[in-house]
């Protein structure tokens, strides 16, 4: 297992950011002020202070930062201390989470309590938690799950001032999953971005943070509080059979078994059976009695709403187990009450499935002999682990799922210890399935007697969520207009800036690893200096991706032996020197089998042939093993002696034009969130070839192992408004000749392009994958708002709807929806979803502007004065704000 230590100095930078992003939102004193104004603040009936902060709060700062202190230098640690460090951690967790449901009721009495006291009570924990002064910055992670319970508390009231505090839970929430998401960026790029707002860090260090923590608490003293004193070791007594424990490493080699303890979950635990659909693979869920219903005095199981989700894993396949009634330290009980937390929740399983599974894990992995016995009376299995996710502990879904491929790479086998209890356990899952069956694992589920290998237990190809695994990602761009010798072009330049924005913007790359050469930078040796100099030497890691475009003049020379040789045309190229200046393709090829990079696409907008390759894209089975198999492709825009169309909307060529549609989401063929090298050119071919007198070829280069280049698709986020840009008339017009082109990428007709060489190949299409709800509905909402941009309303409205149903509480969604009515002046219709949008989220500034902007048209004009203000309240300083004030004059 990696240490922990090495883990979560990683965590510490994702703290360290946390505490600069709340130092922006320290709390603005309440008005008022003097004796009156505090004695407002305690009521007299029972004495309660609404500036005092629950003591709860302190509690769960208290076991976040003991749990530190227990997993700190693992690899020091004996198996004894180690198992007994997570044991015992595991239990402070599980403390936290009865903190939280103290919170719960404590935010729950406050919502009869007055107005001054509940917002004062809201404002002082949120002032602590952002600038508590005795908090280290590495401290207020154990947070996060406060913050959403007053969000969901908060949003129950339409106040002004309760307005403004879900703003500001929703800023703070929104930091902590920005600062998440950079995660693996370098401490250097997280201070340089939070230093650009003169936000002052103490940026401690981990070690020193850890040593402070030390001087609170010691791993020793925790483990005796909590009555581990660790004996010297002894030799074990034998244990018979009934007695052993099932660990994992009995399985065969390159098999896993996943199990989640703890639910089941109101929303966690389906999306993790959606994940595990997609996957096709089997899952053991322990879960807590209690969750599932209770045994009333008479013995009588009676089941809750949750046990229906238990039903329904059921029936896709999955095992239910136990895991105690309550989830509590079972070696710390005996007698009645002992048998009760393993009993009671077998009638409960019973009474869901008859033949339950005699499969049951202790919390905590604290057995006694009891226990033990126990079980073998009611004929249940002890079932533990040897792969512990720490999902429980460690808040960042790529460090939870580096931790199970790591000790699985030393392992070779076993049981994973996961929770369906956490959202970050639903965003780890697939990093985690992605690598296990690209690198050949099985997947095992209880059979009645033992785990054995589920058939069909790999997930099937055209379910595989592709993952980009990038470490860097690097593009060269290149335009060229103004050439000296070669006729001068007048859209390469705007469509090398065009696909820079792009891959910056849409596709996460970095400014700065984006090398862009235009006009008279691009010479023959600068353009050779971006590949040997900055991409050379080094500079690249086997898992980086590097995407090159050229936009120019392409030309094609016959050689003496009759094969024709392609090149690309610099700048400062004579078309007499042709074979001395230019750079020939077999050039492009040395370089992309030089360079130490995953996978490597070219996109030459310029025609030429003769470039001597080998067969196009693979098949959905390369895309399995994408993760490692090496990846060298190039799709041009046509071949010799064909002229690049020019003449696309906003200067572009029809090439590029189209290219930077399927880059916007178009060419995700199959809806996975990725788009493929073999799916760009299968969206991109026959649309220009429909439109132009271009033939794009398509194929992989000498070298290439089969692996896909892929783009990572990024959800789109925008609130639609009267500032939403719209394509304009004839960018609209050749869209729709793109997508009736394009039409048969989406169904089941294998299609027909050219390969490199120029004959030509068959490329099969994707099938669409399985998705949870929440990746439908976003996928519904993206490809609403691409149709609202090329005023395809009604398409837009019915995919808006489409988001809605997947997923009801989808502020995002409802408002876009809204505005679409707005668009067709259904106005009425529109008020109401921008209504809605503001019970989903109230601090939401844009949908008040839209709901005033429909409350206006419908000459409701305190209504939409109202909107107004409380649009102003919420974002004073809005490049809308001016807009707003000269609307709220028009109406008095």
């Amino acid at each position: 297992m990696k240490p922990l230590k090495i883990i979560v100095p990683a965590l510490a930078a994702v703290c360290l950011a946390v505490a600069a992003y709340f130092v922006i939102h320290k709390s603005t004193p309440a008005e008022g002020g003097g004796a009156s104004a505090e004695s407002a603040l305690i009521d007299p009936k029972d004495g309660f202070d609404a500036s005092k902060i629950p003591d709860d709060l302190n509690g769960l700062l208290v076991a976040y930062r003991k749990i530190i202190v227990l997993l700190a230098d693992e690899n020091k640690q004996g198996p004894k201390e180690r198992n007994e460090a997570n044991r015992i951690g595991q239990a402070l967790f599980h403390e936290n989470l009865v903190r939280l449901n103290n919170l719960d009721a404590y935010f729950d009495k406050l919502k009869t309590r007055r107005a001054v006291q509940r917002e004062a009570s809201f404002d002082n924990i949120l002032t602590y938690i952002e600038s508590g002064e005795d908090l280290y910055d590495a401290d207020r992670l154990a947070f996060r799950e406060v913050l959403v319970r007053m969000q969901k508390l908060i949003a129950t009231e339409q106040t002004l001032p309760s307005i403004k505090l879900h703003k500001r839970v929703s800023d703070d929430l929104n930091a902590l999953s920005e600062i998440e998401k950079e995660y693996d960026k370098e401490l250097k790029e997280i201070f340089s971005r939070f230093e650009s707002r003169s936000i002052e860090l103490k940026r401690e260090r981990w070690d020193d943070y850890l040593a402070k923590l030390r001087k609170l608490y010691n791993r020793e003293q925790i483990l005796k509080d909590y009555g581990i004193i660790l004996p010297y070791p002894e030799k074990p007594e034998p244990l018979s059979e009934k007695e052993k424990d099932i660990f994992g490493q009995g399985l065969p080699a390159k098999t896993v078994v996943l199990t989640f303890d703890d639910g089941p979950h109101a929303t966690y635990t389906d999306e993790i059976a959606a994940i595990l659909k997609q996957y096709n693979v089997p899952g053991v869920f322990f879960q807590v009695g209690k969750n599932v219903g209770s045994i009333d005095g008479k013995g009588k199981e009676l089941l809750n709403k949750n046990a229906e989700t238990s039903r329904k894993l059921l029936s896709a396949g999955h095992v239910l187990a136990n895991h105690s009634f309550s989830h509590a330290l079972l070696s710390k009980q005996s007698g009645d009450s002992l048998n009760a937390e393993i009993e009671q929740t077998d009638k409960l399983l019973k009474a869901i499935d008859p033949a339950r599974s005699a499969l049951f894990r202790f919390p905590y992995g604290a057995k006694s002999k009891e226990g033990m016995q126990i079980l073998g009376r009611l004929g249940l299995r002890s079932v533990m682990w040897n792969i512990d996710s720490l999902d429980w502990a460690d808040p960042v879904p790529n460090s939870i799922a580096g931790r199970v491929l790591g000790t699985l790479e030393k392992e070779q086998r076993g049981i994973i210890l996961f929770h369906d209890i956490h959202e970050r356990t639903v965003k780890a899952l697939p990093l985690v399935l992605d690598k296990l069956i690209a690198d050949g694992y099985s997947f095992a589920s209880w059979d009645g007697t033992d785990f054995k290998v589920v058939k069909g237990g790999k997930a099937t190809p055209e379910k595989v969520s592709i993952s980009t695994d990038y470490q860097n990602s690097w593009a060269i761009v290149i335009g060229i207009n103004d050439y000296a010798k070669w006729p001068k072009l007048q859209y390469a330049v705007q469509d090398a800036n065009a696909i820079r924005d792009t891959l910056v913007s849409k596709l996460g790359f970095p400014g700065d690893k984006v090398l862009t050469l235009t006009n008279g930078d691009a010479t023959r040796n600068n353009i050779l200096a971006l590949f040997h100099e900055k991409l050379g030497h080094g500079q690249l890691k086997k898992d980086d991706r590097v995407f090159v475009f050229f936009a120019g003049h392409g030309a094609t020379r016959k050689l003496s032996s009759g094969r024709n040789l392609g090149y690309i045309i610099p700048v400062d190229s004579d078309p007499e020197q042709l074979s001395v200046d230019a750079i020939p393709m077999t050039d492009l090829q040395n370089i992309a089998e030089s360079l130490n990079a995953k996978h490597i696409l070219f996109v030459m907008d310029a025609c030429y042939s003769g470039l001597g390759l080998t067969r196009g894209g693979g098949s959905s089975a390369f895309l399995r093993e994408n993760a490692r198999r090496m990846g060298r492709q190039m799709l041009t825009a046509g071949g010799a002696d064909q002229l690049v169309a020019d003449g696309g909307p906003n200067g572009h060529s029809v090439f590029t034009w189209t290219l930077l549609q399927a880059l916007s989401g178009k060419a995700d063929l199959n809806g996975d969130g990725m788009i493929t090298a073999t799916e760009l050119a299968a969206y991109i071919a026959p649309a220009v070839s429909s439109m132009s007198q271009q033939t794009p070829a398509f194929g992989s280069l000498p070298g290439s192992e089969g692996g896909e280049f892929v783009f990572e698709m990024r959800s789109e986020g925008e609130f639609l408004s009267a500032k939403t840009n719209q394509l304009s008339a004839d960018a609209i017009a050749l869209n729709n000749k793109i997508d009736g082109a394009t039409a048969k990428a989406g169904s089941e007709t294998p299609i027909v392009i050219k390969n490199l060489n120029g004959g030509e190949q068959k490329i099969a299409a994707p099938k669409m994958v399985d998705a949870p709800s929440r990746q439908l509905a976003q996928r519904a909402n993206d490809s609403g708002l691409q149709l609202y941009r090329e005023k395809q309303y009604a398409q837009a409205e019915a995919a808006f709807t489409e988001a809605l149903k997947y997923r009801p509480d989808f502020g995002l969604a409802a408002n876009n929806l809204g505005f679409v009515y707005f668009k067709q002046q259904k106005y009425a219709e529109a008020a109401r979803w921008f209504e809605n949008t503001l019970q989903i989220d109230p601090s939401r500034a844009i949908a008040y502007l839209n709901l005033g902007d429909a409350r206006a048209m419908l000459n409701e004009n305190e209504k939409a004065k109202k909107a107004y203000t409380s649009f102003l309240e919420l974002s004073p300083n809005s490049p809308n704000a001016s807009y707003v004030k000269e609307a709220l004059k028009k109406l008095d």
